[in-house]
């Protein structure tokens, strides 16, 4: 009787490992299976790319992304057809490409292709559309004397307000612009040329460094500098100086400027259904 009673009753263990399995408080959650690793896996990863696509479509970017210097392969095509430009007995030879924003004396952006050569400061209208220069404009670096870089800045009754630093490179010191070349919108024989970011710089680690205004006026410094040694002016003072200063623009009302930088009339970019 004792051996049947010891053999139907639980012993301990088995009286534990039942109140175990019985009490739901000690229940032990249930391992995951591989059909639901994998479907929570796949839930991820539809998680961020809801995520990415959302970012992608955000407006900032995709205006950003309608400037056809971005289509591949353009740019390295511009850059080929630029220095193919250059006079290698007038220039030298090419330093650095850079993609910039000039910005003219009523405050309209232009975007540019600027050229560092031993002897020349190219600016480049290029057309990222058709992959043409449409206007070179050449600087000799010895003739560079002042470089001012720093906040733009307007006069105080004027209605105008631009964001971000400039840089101002300027090459006679002694000519200041006439009273017509000041209003003129149009004027090209202003002693000075102001350069700006451009606003793909932050697109990729590529751009950044390509619209780097400041890594671009050090080096526009440097070989300014090394050109008045190697190529004095008679009669100028030798040098360039630096200015840490506001970079002015006198223009007041601009309203040409406000309705062509807003809609960005001076970039090559498409514009819906009709292009550049």
């Amino acid at each position: 009787m004792a051996e049947a009673e010891e053999a139907g009753a639980p012993g301990e263990e088995q009286q534990h490992q039942l109140s175990s399995s019985a009490d739901p408080e000690h229940r032990q959650p249930d391992a995951p299976t591989v059909h639901t690793e994998e479907r929570a896996a796949e839930g991820g990863e539809a998680h961020t790319q809801l995520e990415a696509i959302s970012g992608e479509s955000s407006p900032g970017k995709f205006k950003t992304k309608r400037f056809f210097v971005l289509r591949p392969g353009t740019l390295n095509q511009a850059i080929k057809d630029v220095e193919a430009l250059v006079d290698k007995e007038v220039d030298g030879s090419v330093l650095s490409v850079w993609l910039m924003a000039e910005v003219d004396h009523w405050n309209n952006e232009k975007e540019r292709l600027v050229l560092i050569t031993d002897n020349s400061l190219l600016v480049l209208k290029y057309d990222f559309l058709m992959f043409n220069c449409e206007q070179i404009q050449r600087i000799p670096l010895n003739f560079v004397d002042r470089i001012a870089h720093g906040t733009f800045s307007f006069p105080k009754r004027s209605l105008l307000q631009r964001e971000g630093e400039g840089v101002r490179v300027f090459w006679d010191r002694l000519r200041e612009p006439s009273f017509t070349s000041r209003w003129n919108p149009f004027a090209t024989d202003l002693p000075f040329i102001t350069f700006t970011s451009h606003p793909v710089r932050t697109i990729s680690d590529s751009f950044t460094t390509l619209c780097d205004i400041e890594k671009f006026r050090e080096q526009l410094k440097d070989t300014a500098q090394k050109a008045h040694t190697m190529k004095p002016v008679p009669g100028k003072a030798n040098g360039v100086l630096v200015l840490n200063q506001p970079i002015l623009i006198e223009a007041y009302v601009g309203l040409m400027s406000f309705f062509g930088n807003q809609n960005k009339l001076g970039y090559c970019m498409a514009r819906g259904n009709i292009g550049f």
